[in-house]
């Protein structure tokens, strides 16, 4: 038992900690100035990249990013409107926070709706490498200044990365879901230190950090499910470090009493929960399928089954968790450079890493940076999803993209790594040759992949042609029927015509005119009824060959208004239902 003076003591020191010190003050003073700084500089850099792709029409190359802005759209705009025109495979949080931008139909037309939410996480996760970085720093050998600059140079290296740039000014879900991912390791790394403060272990430290870095969690959660995999670690860590605390602090008779620990704990463990228990409920009730989205017919796994070819395996990694470690790190690589500049992205990430080992407690949080090569792994070998890199088998671009979670780690190692070189250099000048080599290895390797062309955006454009083709000319005949005509349309490829058209979506009887809350089957629904007899609902039928619209009409004899063929891509006729 503590003693009556020794406990007043602890209690004042734990009251001036609480009211007259920031929760920050055992990582250094807040630097506001610098973060305003860096916030302001990757505001620029994002607006610039935003309108130089938008002006070339580029933001919406990718498949997905026109499925992401119509997924938001649909939730206001079609025959059955509602939160559940969200779907199942992809996580809803992206789709949320587009929908108010998405109401505004120019900005629904040429995608730049779904770039503001990407735009805005962009620059906080700017700003979280620099704190990320600036807190983890703070309290090692490296001088103040030196720690800024550091952190200054991890923030440009993330900031400035081409694909980064071109990610963040689409639909598509990266930016988002690294600014999450960042916030939440920076509010870990909080709760760390604060956790292994000897006089400091009080709800008043431990305890905001932790909730906050489980708000992050539970965001990344519903982003992507990247998010489950590093919440799942996240927790396993804390609630080891949670009861290692409570037994040390039982032992020598503290005055926090284990109820305020086990609260905390708990705070956070439904916070981290709360996103994944909430997904898998409304698959299970809407779908009657929990795991719709894992192994449903539009999860990766039953998309790999379809395009496997017997005797072969699906992809290059396909249940080797080696391979596929080498693929999804070699296309973390050509996010940030073209050819043997690589190497030098990897060995100065090794080197960064083992400072960072060699410092032990206090700069382990950064090492969860590392997460997503794990988790790619397994997706990969085990989860149905394939990464194609253009200098390895099968040489092309699929999924490339992903190696841009490998982003935050490069760059934070990276810096680390320079900075760790420049402290072991003796005289200024030595210190000045490292930095200044540092600084044009990065410009090099960028201007590099600025030169071939930001792998992203390669993959985006390879993938993209022969759809825009033909979804420029089916645009083209929408824009020829009447006004407030109705469709008959599979909008699972091609919604991005009716986009570019300006056809409302409520205009189309589509498979989200299913109510998927039916089950097993929806024999009354509309769109079943309209597949059954298309001239008693809609004017026009769009049919893509193949697509459940084709089947349903190829022996009707309908008059056929138009036919779109396009190499690679899949016949389309317009019909004149009634």
């Amino acid at each position: 038992m503590m003693n009556e003076s020794s406990e007043g003591n602890s209690r004042a020191s734990l009251g001036q900690t609480a009211e007259g010190v920031s929760p920050q003050a055992w990582a250094g003073p807040i630097d506001r100035g610098s973060s305003w700084y860096v916030c302001l500089c990757a505001i620029v850099a994002s607006i610039t990249s935003f309108l130089i792709y938008l002006h070339r029409g580029e933001i919406r190359l990718f498949g997905d990013a026109v499925a992401h802005i119509n997924i938001a759209r649909r939730v206001f705009d079609s025959r059955y409107p509602g939160l559940l025109q969200l779907g199942t495979v992809w996580l809803p949080l992206p789709h949320l926070l587009m929908m108010p931008f998405v109401i505004v139909n120019s900005w629904w037309q040429n995608g730049a709706a779904a770039s503001i939410p990407s735009m805005i996480a962009y620059v906080l996760g700017v700003a979280g490498i620099f704190r990320l970085v600036r807190d983890a720093m703070a309290g090692t050998e490296i001088s103040e200044t030196k720690s800024k600059l550091t952190a200054y140079f991890a923030a440009a290296i993330y900031g400035l990365n081409p694909n980064l740039l071109y990610l963040q000014a689409t639909a598509m879900t990266e930016s988002l879901y690294l600014a999450l991912f960042i916030w939440a390791i920076v509010n870990f790394g909080g709760f760390w230190r604060a956790i292994g403060e000897e006089n400091d272990k009080s709800e008043a430290l431990v305890g905001p950090s932790l909730r906050k870095c489980g708000i992050y969690l539970f965001g990344a959660c519903l982003t992507r499910y990247d998010g489950w995999f590093v919440a799942a670690i996240m927790a396993a860590v804390v609630v080891l470090v949670y009861f290692r605390t409570a037994s040390t602090e039982l032992t020598k008779g503290s005055e926090i009493p284990p109820r305020k620990i086990a609260k905390q704990l708990l705070v956070f463990l439904l916070l981290v929960s709360a996103a994944p228990v909430t997904w898998l409920v409304y698959n299970g009730i809407v779908y009657r399928n929990p795991l719709e989205f894992a192994n449903g017919p539009y999860s990766a796994k039953a998309i790999e089954q379809k395009t496997a070819v017997p005797g072969f395996p699906p992809h290059p990694g396909s249940h080797n968790l080696v391979v596929a470690g080498a693929y999804f790190s070699k296309s973390g690589l050509f996010s940030m450079a073209e050819g043997n500049w690589q190497q030098g992205w990897l060995w100065l990430a090794v080197l960064g890493t083992a400072w960072v080992l060699w410092q032990k407690n206090r700069l382990a949080p950064l090492l969860l940076l590392w997460l997503p090569l794990p988790f790619y792994m397994l997706s990969v070998a085990y989860g149905g999803v394939p990464i194609y890199v253009p200098t390895w088998w099968p040489f092309s671009f699929y999924n490339i993209r992903y190696g841009v979670q490998l982003l935050p780690a490069l760059a934070v190692f990276v810096a680390i790594a320079a900075s760790f070189v420049v402290s072991m250099m003796v005289t200024d000048t030595g210190k000045r040759m490292i930095a200044m080599l540092a600084v044009g290895f990065v410009v090099v390797s960028y201007a590099g992949v600025w030169h071939s062309g930001p792998v992203a955006f390669r993959e985006a454009w390879v993938n993209s042609r022969t759809r825009l083709q033909l979804e420029n000319q089916l645009t083209g005949e929408l824009k020829k029927l009447p006004r407030n005509s109705t469709l008959l349309m599979y909008l699972g490829e091609h919604v991005g015509s009716l986009q570019d058209a300006g056809i409302p979506l409520r205009r189309a009887i589509s498979e989200s005119s299913h109510r998927v809350w039916v089950q097993p089957a929806d024999a009354g629904g509309l769109w079943e009824r309209t597949l059954a007899d298309p001239p008693a609902h809609v004017d026009f039928v769009i049919a893509f060959e193949g697509d459940p619209v084709w089947r349903a009409v190829h022996d009707r004899n309908l008059p056929e208004l138009a036919r779109i063929e396009v190499t690679g891509q899949k016949t389309v006729l317009i019909l004149r239902a009634r």
